[in-house]
């Protein structure tokens, strides 16, 4: 059985190598380039795998994945410039398929346990675009 939890952010980024000339990032990234950055509110979808527990009769406790889901995701990413205040993307370009697995590998050890673990994390970026992780 799977279940989904969704929480949202706002933040801005810019995607650019700094190897390459301003006209190879526009070519690559197009917009996203601009060295002043632009934002997005973000929508991650969290889902997580597991029987129901035959006592409480739940898979895991939501109130708990949205605790993790605050913690690890929203209070260091929301309203923040990704490139200069949320590592690793200090060093790694934060292209939405780049921030979908950051987002996975600050989330696994913390919604994995013995009776359910973490399948899947879907990053909506605008709401055409997703880019999804998963086991």
């Amino acid at each position: 059985m799977f279940i989904t939890r969704k929480a949202e952010f706002s933040a801005s980024h810019m995607c650019r190598n700094a190897e390459w000339s301003d006209e190879e990032n526009r070519k690559v990234y197009g917009a996203a380039a601009n060295p002043h950055g632009h934002g997005h509110n973000y929508v991650v979808e969290v889902t997580v795998e597991g029987q129901p527990d035959p006592v409480t009769g739940m898979v895991r406790d939501l109130k708990e994945i949205k605790d993790v889901l605050d913690r690890e995701i929203i209070e260091p990413f929301d309203h923040r410039f990704l490139n200069r205040e949320v590592a690793p993307f200090d060093k790694t370009i934060p292209t939405a398929e780049n921030i979908a697995v950051e987002i996975w590998n600050r989330l696994d050890s913390k919604l994995t346990n013995g009776s359910s673990r973490l399948h899947a994390v879907r990053l909506h970026e605008t709401s055409d675009f997703s880019v999804e992780v998963r086991r």
